[in-house]
């Protein structure tokens, strides 16, 4: 059985500026977890139009994400 890589997995994203739907592998996204789920966030630049996109983040997608290889920082409050 082979074991997915970070650039095997794909996810399915779409930018809310051009509307664009395309696939990124894990190296392509960020995850950031904060405190709370309001700066719980993932992270991408869009492909077609170079927009920086972020979006928020569920326990859900934090799973799928951090289980395809995202890489994820932990966001501190000093």
């Amino acid at each position: 059985m082979q074991v997915p890589t970070a650039q095997s997995v794909v996810f399915k994203a779409m930018c809310p500026d051009c509307r664009g739907r395309f696939e990124l592998t894990a190296p392509a996204l960020r995850l950031a977890i904060g405190r709370t789920a309001r700066t719980t966030f993932y992270s991408f630049t869009c492909p077609d139009c170079g927009a920086s996109v972020r979006k928020p983040a569920g326990q859900r997608i934090v799973a799928l994400l951090t289980s395809g290889g995202v890489r994820t920082m932990r966001l501190h409050v000093g």
